[in-house]
C-alpha cells in the first residue's frame, strides 16, 4: 500500500468526501457521519469505540459504507431539522426534489436501546427521482469477513459476534457481500431503510413507513425538549445551540462519559503522522465540557459526569502517572493499547490509521486543575458535592501539592520528552485554588495552610520562571523563549488580571507569532520539537481562547471580529474539526468537543461584554 498521500483534485481524491462535508447523527451511544453526497462513511456499532462497520472515510475501498443517493445528476444541500440532531440531505434534480432524513431514534423506549437503530427515510417532495442504495458493511475495521442472507424481506449481515439486519420498504438484492436497491419515488412517496443490531434479546423487526415516521417525530421531540433547557439567549444562539447539541451527541449515556471526538485518525496534516484515536474520555476535555454545559444550564450532563468519576475513576492507585489517567474508555476501562491498522490507507492516503491511544500512559498535570475546577463549578451552580466526593478532591489536592513540580508531557501530549510546562503549573495552581474556594465557601475540612502555601509557591514560580524578559511574554515551559497558545488560559482561569501589563505584552507577542487572521497555532514545532514529523493547522480551541482573552482584556471590537471570522470556518452545519488548515479546510478528528465547548464559552463572555 502506498504511503504517499492522495493529492486533492486528483481522480483518486474524488473517492473521499472532505472532512467538513459531513453531518453527525447519534443515539448517545454511537454516531454516524453522513456525507453531503448521502453516504454514511463512518459508523461504529454498538458504541463510539467499537470496531467500525462503515469506515470509508479512512479507506474508500476497504472501509465499507452505506450509499444512498439519486442516480441522476443532482445538487445536494444538507441541514439539520431545526433544534435537533435529525439530519436532512436534499437532492435537487431536473425532474424532482428529494431528501434523506437521517437519524438514530431517541424515543425513550428502553427495550429499543440495544437495537442501535439507524433510520434513513427517503422522501420525494416534488416530481420524481430515481435512487440507489448500496449497503456494504466491513466489520472489525474491514478485517472480518461476513455473510449476508435474506430472511424474508430482511437482509441479515453476520460477522460474529455482531449481526446487523437491514429492513427496507423497497426490494433488496444481494450482490456478493453487499446489498443494493434501485427504486424510484414520486411526489408524496417515501422509502425507509432501517439498520438494526440484532441477536440475543433483540429480534428481527420490520420498520414500516408509519413506524419510521413515528420514530422521527419522537426523536425530534426528544432533541427539542432537551434543548429547551438552555438558558442562552445571546446573539449567537444558533451556533451555541448547535455546539450544545453536538456535545450532547458526544456523550455516552450509560456511563456519562464524554468522548473527545467520535472518529479516529482523521489527519491533522495530509500525509503526516499526527493521526490519533479520540473516541475516549479525556479528563480535561470532559471537565471543560461540564463547564460549557453548566454555563448553558444543562446540569443533568454535569451530574452524569460526576457519577462517572465516582464509579470509574480510582484514586491513589500507585501509578507513576498519578492517581488519575489522562483518559479512560467510555466504560471506565484504563487499558487503551495503541496499534496501527496497516491494511487501511487512511483519509486521502494519510496513514497510519490508529486505534487505541498510547498517550493514556502520559503524565499531564493540568488535568487535575481542569477536573477540580469543574467540580468547583458543579458544587456552585448545580448541587453540593457529597462528603465522599470532597474526600476524593482532598486526596487529589494533596497529590498535586506533592507532585506539581514534575516535568510532564503537557496539554498537547507531546512525544518529544517531558518538560516543565507553564500550562501544567497553571492548572496545578487552579486545582489548589478552586479546592480552597470550595472549602471556604462550604466550611469543609482541609489543610488550608499547606494548600495556600503551595498555591502561592506555584504562583511565584510561574511569575519568575515562566516569564521571558527576552520575549516580554509568558512562555511554553520554564527557562525558555518559546511561545505557546495554552497560556491564553492564564486570565481565563483568573490566575492573572486580564489587563496586567505582563499579560497584555504576552497577548501582543502571541498575536504576532501564533495568530494568522484570527486563527491560532498551538506552538511552532520548529521552535519546540514535539517528537513528531510534519506540521499542523491552527488549533480551533486556541482561536476561541484568543477571542475570550481579548474580551477580558477590553479589546471587545477585535474579539468580536475574530469571533465572527471563526464562525466562517465552521462547516455548512456549524460543526468544527480539531484544526483548520492554512487554506481554511477542516483537519483532524471531527467534530471535536474541545472546539465546540470553547465556542460556547467565547460566545457567552463576548455577549456579556457587549451588553
Amino acid at each position: 500500500m502506498s504511503t504517499t498521500p492522495i493529492e486533492t483534485g486528483t481522480p483518486a481524491a474524488s473517492r473521499y468526501v472532505p472532512i467538513a462535508d459531513h453531518g453527525l447523527i447519534g443515539d448517545l451511544r454511537s454516531v454516524a457521519l453522513v456525507g453531503i453526497d448521502g453516504t454514511i462513511d463512518w459508523y461504529c456499532c454498538p458504541s463510539f469505540d467499537a470496531p467500525s462497520v462503515f469506515a470509508a472515510i479512512l479507506d474508500a475501498e476497504r472501509g465499507g459504507c452505506f450509499e444512498l443517493a439519486a442516480t441522476v445528476p443532482a445538487r445536494t444541500k444538507q441541514f439539520y431539522f431545526p433544534d435537533t440532531n435529525v439530519l436532512i440531505t436534499r437532492f435537487f434534480t431536473e425532474d424532482g426534489v428529494g431528501e434523506i432524513q437521517d437519524f438514530m431514534p431517541m424515543d425513550g423506549n428502553p427495550a429499543e436501546v440495544e437495537r442501535h437503530r439507524l433510520i434513513r427515510r427517503v422522501v420525494c417532495v416534488r416530481g420524481s427521482i430515481p435512487f440507489r442504495a448500496r449497503v456494504a458493511p466491513r466489520f472489525e475495521y474491514g478485517t472480518r469477513r461476513h455473510t449476508v442472507r435474506m430472511q424474508g424481506e430482511v437482509a441479515v449481515f453476520e460477522a460474529d459476534p455482531l449481526s446487523l439486519a437491514l429492513t427496507s420498504t423497497v426490494p433488496l438484492e444481494i450482490d456478493g457481500p453487499d446489498v443494493y436497491a434501485d427504486f424510484k419515488i414520486s411526489e408524496g412517496d417515501s422509502a425507509v431503510f432501517a439498520l438494526d443490531q440484532v441477536g440475543g434479546a433483540v429480534n428481527l423487526r420490520h420498520c414500516a413507513r408509519s413506524e419510521a415516521e413515528r420514530q422521527l417525530h419522537s426523536t425530534v421531540d426528544y432533541w427539542r425538549k432537551w434543548l429547551s433547557a438552555s438558558k442562552y439567549r445571546g446573539r449567537w444562539r444558533e451556533m451555541v445551540h448547535r455546539s450544545a447539541l453536538t456535545l450532547k451527541l458526544l456523550t455516552y449515556a450509560p456511563t456519562g462519559a464524554i468522548v473527545a471526538a467520535p472518529t479516529t485518525s482523521l489527519p491533522e496534516q495530509l500525509g503526516g503522522e499526527r493521526n490519533w484515536d479520540y473516541r475516549y474520555m479525556w479528563v480535561r476535555d470532559a471537565a471543560f465540557c461540564v463547564y460549557a454545559m453548566l454555563r448553558l444550564g444543562f446540569t443533568t450532563e454535569a451530574e452524569a459526569f460526576m457519577k462517572f468519576l465516582t464509579d470509574h475513576v480510582s484514586q491513589g492507585d500507585g501509578s507513576p502517572t498519578g492517581p488519575l489517567q489522562i483518559m479512560y474508555g467510555i466504560d471506565g476501562r484504563t487499558d487503551l493499547p495503541e496499534r496501527e491498522l496497516d491494511h487501511l490507507e487512511g483519509y486521502l492516503g494519510s496513514a497510519p490509521v490508529r486505534v487505541g491511544n498510547a498517550a493514556s500512559d502520559q503524565l499531564q498535570l493540568d488535568i487535575y486543575g481542569a477536573l477540580i475546577d469543574s467540580i468547583y463549578l458543579y458544587d456552585k451552580w448545580a448541587k453540593p458535592i457529597s462528603s465522599d466526593q470532597w474526600d476524593d478532591v482532598c486526596a487529589l489536592v494533596e497529590w498535586v501539592c506533592e507532585h506539581w513540580d514534575q516535568p510532564d508531557e503537557g496539554i498537547w501530549e507531546t512525544r518529544g520528552g517531558r518538560k516543565k510546562f507553564l500550562y501544567s503549573r497553571l492548572m496545578c495552581w487552579v486545582a489548589i485554588e478552586r479546592a480552597i474556594r470550595t472549602a471556604n465557601r462550604r466550611g469543609l475540612p482541609a489543610d488550608l495552610p499547606r494548600w495556600q502555601a503551595t498555591r502561592d509557591t506555584i504562583y511565584r514560580r510561574i511569575m519568575k520562571r515562566g516569564w521571558s524578559e527576552t520575549r516580554q511574554a509568558f512562555v511554553q515551559h520554564e527557562d525558555s523563549d518559546v511561545l505557546d497558545a495554552s497560556v491564553l488560559m492564564m486570565p481565563l482561569t483568573k490566575f492573572i488580571a486580564p489587563t496586567d501589563p505582563k499579560w497584555l505584552s504576552t497577548l501582543d507577542a502571541l498575536t504576532q507569532d501564533l495568530v494568522s487572521d484570527s486563527l491560532v497555532y498551538r506552538y511552532d514545532p520548529a521552535a519546540s520539537p514535539d517528537g513528531l514529523r510534519g506540521d499542523e493547522g491552527t488549533f480551533s480551541i486556541c482561536s476561541f481562547w484568543y477571542v475570550e482573552a481579548m474580551v477580558r482584556a477590553g479589546r471587545v471590537d477585535e474579539a468580536q471580529l475574530a469571533f465572527e471570522k471563526m464562525l466562517t470556518y465552521a462547516n455548512h452545519l456549524g460543526l468544527y474539526a480539531e484544526e483548520i488548515s492554512h487554506t481554511g479546510e477542516q483537519q483532524g478528528n471531527f467534530p471535536q468537543a474541545f472546539t465546540h465547548l470553547a465556542l460556547i464559552s467565547a460566545a457567552f463572555n463576548l455577549d456579556r461584554a457587549l451588553g
